[in-house]
């Protein structure tokens, strides 16, 4: 038993190895722009909405909120999700120094320039 478990465990390991080398691509921002935009096909509308929608879920879900003040602070009545993906299609169709850049990362970047927290 314990020789099977040792042998496991260095699968494992050789498996790790290789998937760290490997390189994994990621959506850049022109990928999600070009899907996002208008008129989209009920597929790309599916995935733009799904994918912005995760991305804000997931900083909500994972921001501490005792260690870290928020970054994007949506008041009430809030955009259109339509809407606010609109505006973040014209913001990424007009800095194309962000069209290369992982699509997660600058669509954050983006809500929190347009929904900035109020300083205290």
């Amino acid at each position: 038993m314990k020789k099977v478990l040792v042998l496991l465990a260095t699968l494992g390991a050789f498996s790790g190895l290789s998937q760290a080398q490997e390189k994994i691509p990621v959506l850049s921002t022109q990928e999600l722009v070009n899907v996002c935009k208008l008129p989209a096909s009920p597929e790309s509308r599916s995935f733009c909405v799904g994918y912005t929608t995760a991305i804000y879920d997931t900083y909500l879900a994972t921001r501490h909120p005792q260690r870290t003040a928020p970054s994007i602070c949506v008041k009430q009545p809030a955009p259109s999700r339509d809407e606010v993906i609109g505006e973040f299609v014209k913001f990424g169709q007009t800095d194309q120094q962000v069209s290369d850049k992982p699509a997660a990362g600058v669509f954050l970047g983006f809500l929190a320039a347009r929904f900035p927290c109020a300083r205290k």
